[in-house]
């Protein structure tokens, strides 16, 4: 199921003992396009600081009620490293984030979370309850996690902030083709599926769909994104209704208009073909 990023902010985070507060943005890896962190506004139960919450902790969403459970307390959320969400989020900050609550680092591998497509397959043997902790609170503090952390320390973690990127420009191979409106998301992987681009201010009342696997640029000072799309092959493309909900027919429908193999075929392939199965 895909969710758009619009749609999540103001998104409830429960925790295991009562209400943390409300999805106030979301933090997205700009290399793999996969949402890291949700910023969460805490209100005025900790001076409505601004908190982040890991895809990690995130348990089955309430679409209905608008509602993210978290399996972690308000304790320790209270306790948590303070990160300035109004600014650049270091690699040191996530280390010290990801350490604080046991959970493993997930760049350097080829999936989307470490060797895996979701955050669940990186704690294998940790439940959501909590039961877990323990497990995940001592691989957190092994000698191989500690060396792991060292060497990517200085990393550019290339978080970038959704709020910031909604309405940058969107330019084909041949001109400009509107704004962006909004991401959708996978709900399983957090990986962002595609761009929302509102082509108004070229073709009136439309909105189109263009995966990230066809971004060749962005310029963040210019706040522009390039696509390898010309403005025939978009205006042909198949109509997008943010009203009706996305299925594959429709998705399917997008990949053949471009002559793409769609993401489910590719990343099922690489996931046979990965080298421990």
């Amino acid at each position: 199921m895909l969710r758009s990023v619009k749609d999540m902010q103001a998104y409830t985070i429960r925790a295991t003992d009562g209400t943390i507060g409300h999805v106030k943005d979301l933090y997205f890896d700009d290399e793999a396009w996969v949402v890291r962190y949700l910023i969460v506004d805490t209100g005025g139960w900790l001076s409505n600081r601004k908190v982040l919450i890991s895809p990690f902790a995130i348990g089955h969403p309430d679409w209905a009620q608008k509602t993210l459970p978290v399996s972690i307390t308000k304790e320790q959320v209270r306790n948590s490293p303070h990160i300035d969400t109004d600014r650049p989020v270091s690699r040191q900050h996530e280390m010290e984030y990801l350490g604080y609550y046991g959970y493993p680092n997930y760049w350097g591998g080829p999936g989307f979370w470490g060797a895996g497509a979701y955050p669940g397959m990186m704690l294998t043997g940790v439940g959501y309850s909590g039961a877990g902790s323990q497990y995940r609170q001592a691989q957190a503090e092994s000698a191989r996690a500690a060396a792991e952390a060292q060497r990517h320390q200085n990393d550019d973690p290339h978080l970038r902030s959704c709020q910031e990127v909604i309405k940058y420009h969107i330019q084909a191979s041949d001109g400009d083709i509107g704004h962006l409106q909004s991401l959708l998301i996978e709900e399983d992987t957090w990986a962002i599926r595609y761009l929302i681009v509102n082509t108004s201010n070229w073709w009136l009342g439309h909105e189109v769909l263009i995966a990230p696997q066809w971004i060749q640029n962005v310029s963040w000072p210019d706040k522009t994104i390039s696509v390898n799309l010309t403005r025939q092959a978009v205006q042909g493309s198949p109509p997008y209704d943010s009203a009706a909900q996305l299925d594959r027919e429709h998705e399917t429908g997008i990949y053949d208009h471009y002559g793409r193999p769609g993401y489910w075929t590719t990343e099922a392939k690489s996931e046979r073909n990965r080298p421990d199965r």
